[in-house]
Formats: C-alpha cells, structure tokens, sequence
C-alpha cells in the first residue's frame, strides 16, 4: 500500500500540473480545472452545473465560479433545461469545443508517443483499472 500511495501522489500531482498547462492551451485566462470540466462537458455534450459539481466532488459556489469564467470566455454556454424550466444545462459552444478538441488531441499524441512501447493489452487494462479507480471515488 506504501507504493501505491506513493504512485497515485506523484501521478496526481504531475496530473494536476499538465491539466494547468493544458487549460493554458485552450485559453491563458483558465484556471487548471477548467479543462477536466470541458472535458466532461465534450463527454456528456450538456449537463446541470449541479451534477457537474457532484460528479466533481466539488461545492455549487465552485463549480458555478468555474463556469462563469467560462462562460465569460465564450468557451460554454447555458441554455433552459427541458426537463426543468428553473434549470439550465451546460454545454460547449463551437469555440470551446474547437479549442478543447485541438489541445485534446495534441494531448492523446503525446500520450500515443509515451506509450509506443506498451503493449496494447497492457494500456487496455492500465484504463480498465483507472476507470474502477475513478468509479471508487465517485461512490464516496
């Protein structure tokens, strides 16, 4: 449990500093979470900003901060909720799914470049044992 402790501190930290750099990409202005939020918003196309807090583990105040600055960018926009007039959903605009989509990509390259050497079967299970990771915390 020492090595893993261990591992999962390194990765999380350097994790953190290439989702700054990586927010820098999209837009010099965002803040290092701004790119796992346009994340979840290319994954999920629009969601309540209060699922996207609950999904981040994060406060309604901080998740509506971030998404201001987003907004405010031009990079998300908000639109009424269907299902619930006193809601809105959050979703990318074109402009924030272009500068998102571009980073992305470059990001999967150097990701592709790094793991070159891997065997397929072994990135298959290393994602396999991330996501069940993820799906532990999402259950706390």
């Amino acid at each position: 449990m020492d090595a893993l402790e261990r591992e999962i501190t390194v990765f999380y930290r350097r994790a953190r500093a290439s989702s700054g750099e990586m927010a820098r990409q999209v837009h010099p202005d965002l803040e290092p979470a701004a790119y796992g939020l346009m994340q979840r918003l290319e994954d999920a196309g629009a969601e309540r900003a209060t699922d996207l807090a609950a999904y981040f583990g994060v406060g309604k105040a901080t998740m509506s901060r971030q998404l201001r600055a987003l907004e405010e960018l031009g990079l998300v926009s908000r639109e009424p909720d269907p299902a619930d007039g006193r809601a809105a959903l959050v979703r990318l605009t074109p402009e924030g799914h272009r500068r998102f989509t571009r980073v992305r990509d470059a990001r999967r390259e150097r990701y592709r470049l790094r793991l070159a050497q891997w065997d397929r079967d072994d990135i298959r299970e290393l994602a396999r044992l991330l996501r069940e990771l993820n799906l532990l915390s999402e259950e706390q």
